[in-house]
């Protein structure tokens, strides 16, 4: 599982069923530019030849030829790679188009709706209030956010009971713990969970991936009023709780979510173009989001068009449109590769990047071991799916990496044995089972020559 894990169930795919969208009739925001090669920008962070970090310069490229094959079979507009090994950037290059129809090549520095890759962030920004002593993982998170104190439980608990509607609710027998939360133990699910989903929806809480009146203090709220589907601690199911840790940052913090990640986290590291709501000046640098189905080809997600696919809901242009509140621990952010690297490559540091230190070397070891073990077939730990071990590993990679994905086919994993950070980020949901992101990681690892 962990390789599926890696490859889609972070980033959402293999939870979600094909349906078909209508085109609309609105415009994307992209405004037309004349097409040009595929771009690399000058790097603001510290940079090598392959060579000189034990990759091969010949291998990389079959990187570049694999997105282009995609691109070529109408299956993705295009993709943005990176490899770094040893702190420095090997490889970064753009492949394709951020929009097909406005002729508008895809740049290295253009931005991303990183979906669930927002989740690692906000682990971070709990993990720096951990170590200032602000609480510690295993306290009740109802004594920082009362709405979650004497939850209700689902009986029988998912998964035992995967069909029947709620109904039956019986006290939970344990507090719900930062611990859990941070591990996806708590109980709390999506909207899309086929037991309870609808419920969700009918009281209005959000994903994350659509436009979202009101702050995520309200949307946590709405949350503490749903039944959990198991006992806190006793399961796993990927779900909102990075939206209520980015909720415990505001109120412990005493901050909204984006000015502590901006103050405390973006700034120190340098992720200039990182946010939950680009400014608008750029706008004009999002990607085009597509969707890919079988029977129509690839479809960019326009503006104002509501996606519905099976049990879930989202549109594509919540990053500049609409209220610009709601900022969504779990799903919210946008950012792009060189930006995300520095995240992942402090992380490697053991919590360190270019003299600024935001964890210590503690925490990183930490949130980077598997908490889940007997709870899921593959391995979590703290805001991060990890391999934990041999057998989990069914394509290139090593024992003891880390990594995440995002909704919209967005992919990175940390290796800290191999000294070694692999990144893609493209703009697809559905995906139609398209599996580059793996190819893309393996292709990273087999340019390792050392």
């Amino acid at each position: 599982m962990p390789r599926k894990l890696a490859q889609g169930f972070a980033v959402l795919v293999l939870l979600f069923t094909l349906v078909s969208v209508g085109p609309s009739q609105t415009a994307t925001h992209s405004k037309p530019a004349p097409a040009r090669a595929p771009h690399a920008a000058a790097l603001t962070g510290s940079t090598a030849v392959p060579e000189d970090v034990g990759l091969s310069s010949q291998r990389l490229e079959r990187i570049a030829s694999a997105i282009q094959k995609s691109i070529d079979d109408g299956r993705i507009a295009g993709g943005v790679s990176l490899v770094a090994r040893h702190g420095k950037i090997a490889y970064l290059k753009a492949v394709g188009m951020a929009d097909r129809d406005a002729k508008k090549p895809l740049r290295t520095d253009s931005i991303f709706r990183m979906c669930s890759m927002s989740k690692p962030l906000t682990s971070v920004a709990v993990m720096m209030l951990y170590e200032e002593g602000r609480f510690t993982l295993n306290e009740p998170v109802s004594d920082f956010l009362p709405e979650f104190k004497n939850m209700k439980v689902l009986d029988p608990p998912w998964p035992q009971d995967m069909t029947s509607p709620p109904g039956a609710l019986v006290d939970a027998k344990r507090p719900i713990t930062i611990f859990h939360l941070l591990t996806h133990t708590s109980g709390l699910t999506y909207q899309w969970n086929a037991r309870i989903g609808k419920v969700y929806q009918a009281a209005g809480v959000g994903s994350g991936i659509s436009r979202h009146e009101g702050t995520i203090g309200e949307g946590v709220k709405k949350l503490a009023a749903m039944p959990l589907l198991f006992q806190p601690g006793d399961a796993w199911e990927y779900s909102l709780a990075d939206d209520v840790l980015g909720r415990l940052v505001e109120v412990v913090s005493g901050m909204p979510l984006d000015k502590f990640m901006e103050e405390r986290l973006f700034k120190p590291l340098g992720m200039k173009d990182t946010s939950f709501f680009p400014p608008e000046e750029k706008v004009a640098r999002i990607a085009t989001a597509y969707a890919y189905y079988a029977d129509k080809g690839l479809e960019p997600i326009r503006d104002d068009q509501v996606v519905q696919e099976d049990r879930i809901t989202f549109m594509a242009d919540y990053p500049y449109r609409g209220a610009r509140t709601y900022f969504s621990g779990g799903g919210g952010l946008c950012s792009t590769a060189e930006d995300y690297y520095r995240f992942a490559q402090m992380m490697l540091n053991g919590g360190e990047l270019n003299g600024v230190r935001i964890l210590s070397r503690k925490s990183v070891e930490l949130m980077s071991q598997n908490h889940v073990q007997g709870k899921h077939e593959g391995g979590y730990g703290l805001g991060f799916g990890d391999f934990s071990e041999a057998k989990e590993l069914t394509e290139l990679g090593t024992v003891g990496s880390f990594f995440w994905g995002g909704f919209y086919y967005t992919h990175f994993v940390i290796d800290p044995r191999e000294d070694f950070i692999a990144i893609f980020l493209g703009q697809l949901h559905p995906t139609g089972g398209l599996d580059l992101e793996t190819k893309t990681t393996n292709l990273a690892y087999q340019a390792i020559q050392d």
